[in-house]
């Protein structure tokens, strides 16, 4: 599949750049684009970032050289070596895929919220790939190099786009908004996250509702009805909403936890009804489900597409993925965590029943849940309060902001909890603390690094 065309000229005009190398080479087109050299493919656009622990220009020479780029990006002089001078190469690379996406005349459909975001956006790829071929945000590159990466990545040949967008503070949406202009926008949840910078629920709202700024006529905003803050939101554009509640216009029904091999409900349409079994871990995958069975009825698919869309769907690393490691079942959902993402996998644990009956176990570790602010402890406390009330056999929380989960936990009657420092401590005394037959969750924070305790808990024999 080919790019369409971005030649070293127009690059350099898109960018506000200034061109230094062969005249030859200013009507060449580049084939990709990338900011790791090792990625680099020949007649590809490298672009040097400056990160905290690696600066992209010491690798310019080597992407061209070694790797075949035609032409980097930088933002400082590279002698010898082929390349665009610009203020900032973050910028110039958002610029470029603002450009870039105005070539294209495909639904693109924008997924923003607080939780479900990634999984949202595979399900409705899956969705839409039935019809479509389909470009998705690989992994989770879904901030201000993610997105226009994946931008870039279009090619002549992809019928629809599925862009995750993730922020952190206000404005990093409009900023992400402006380069994907999304037809369709899939607007999961509010929840606590990223607190420390947006304030509140509502700031959380604010910050995120910029991307209907940039959605133009047409458009479609889908939203999760069962939130009381998303329900009646003034989009300025076309709303369709989905959820539990009757006055949803695409209804789940019927719902069913059947464990590990997943939820089963109606998906329901006005009048038409879709028997779907999502084989996936937890009834709040659910939701994920409904936004891309609606994000599919707008752009025409039949009950029969969504319905193979949704169950070619298989969780991303990370997220719910269930593995019977042939000792324990293992729940790793430790990729990230926030409040209600915790909340909703505490109680999907309690509705599992241990593999050996009365004498497994369900095990809940826990970790930080960060960029909460002031009101971090509490919501901890909730998580730990939670616990208890789910029944949860035992709970091990690591991590500074833990100790207030392990606190609640035994404070609301928890039968058996453990407190850690940090995942290291915790890691030797993995062996007596989960037994064969249990049933174990991992939930964290992705900067506590419990992908660590997750490879530990598979090599148990």
């Amino acid at each position: 599949m080919s790019m369409r065309t971005l030649t070293v000229e127009k690059i350099a005009e898109v960018t506000g750049g200034r061109y230094i190398g062969p005249r030859g080479l200013r009507n060449d087109k580049i084939s990709s684009v990338s900011i790791d050299s090792r990625e680099v493919e020949p007649g590809g656009l490298f672009v040097c970032v400056r990160g905290q622990r690696v600066d992209g220009h010491s690798y310019a020479r080597q992407a061209v050289e070694e790797r075949g780029a035609l032409v980097c990006l930088a933002e400082e002089e590279l002698p010898g070596v082929p390349h665009i001078r610009v203020d900032s190469t973050k910028r110039a690379l958002m610029a470029l895929a603002a450009y870039y996406r105005k070539l294209f005349k495909i639904p693109v459909v924008g997924i923003v919220g607080s939780v479900g975001k990634t999984t949202a956006k595979e399900l409705t790829a899956r969705v839409l790939s039935r019809r479509f071929l389909t470009l998705k945000t690989p992994a989770n590159l879904n901030n201000e190099l993610g997105v226009p990466l994946t931008v870039l990545s279009l090619r002549e040949e992809h019928e629809a786009a599925v862009i995750e967008m993730g922020i952190s503070d206000f404005g990093e949406m409009r900023r992400l908004a402006d380069i994907v202009r999304p037809d369709i926008c899939v607007f999961t949840s509010i929840g606590y996250c990223h607190l420390e910078k947006l304030g509140d629920l509502q700031g959380v709202l604010r910050a995120k509702s910029e991307v209907f700024e940039f959605m133009g006529p047409g458009s479609v905003a889908v939203l999760n009805g069962d939130d009381e803050m998303l329900r009646d939101l003034d989009t300025g554009t076309k709303r369709v909403r989905y959820g539990a509640g009757p006055w949803n216009d695409v209804r789940a029904e019927n719902v069913e936890n059947l464990g590990f091999k997943g939820v089963s409900c109606d998906i329901c349409f006005g009048d038409e009804r879709i028997f779907t079994l999502i084989p996936a871990f937890g009834s709040h995958i659910v939701y994920g489900a409904l936004a891309a069975a609606a994000v599919g009825h707008i752009l025409g698919d039949t009950g029969e597409e969504i319905l193979r869309g949704i169950a070619d769907y298989r969780p991303v690393g990370g997220r719910a993925s269930v593995t019977d490691t042939g000792y324990i079942t293992l729940i790793d959902d430790c990729y990230n965590a926030n409040p209600n993402s915790m909340a909703a996998a505490i109680r999907s644990l309690s509705s599992i029943r241990a593999l050996s009956g009365d004498h497994g176990k369900r095990v809940a570790i826990l970790g930080d849940m960060k960029e909460l602010g002031a009101d971090s402890a509490h919501l901890h406390r909730l998580m730990g309060k939670l616990a208890a009330e789910c029944r949860i056999d035992s709970v091990v929380c690591c991590g500074e902001e833990a100790k207030s989960i392990y606190d609640a936990y035994l404070a609301a009657g928890g039968k058996k909890g453990r407190y850690y420092r940090d995942r290291e401590d915790f890691t030797p005394d993995i062996p007596e603390t989960v037994s064969r037959g249990d049933v174990v969750l991992v939930k964290a924070s992705h900067s506590m690094g419990f992908e660590n305790i997750v490879d530990h808990l598979k090599e148990l024999k």
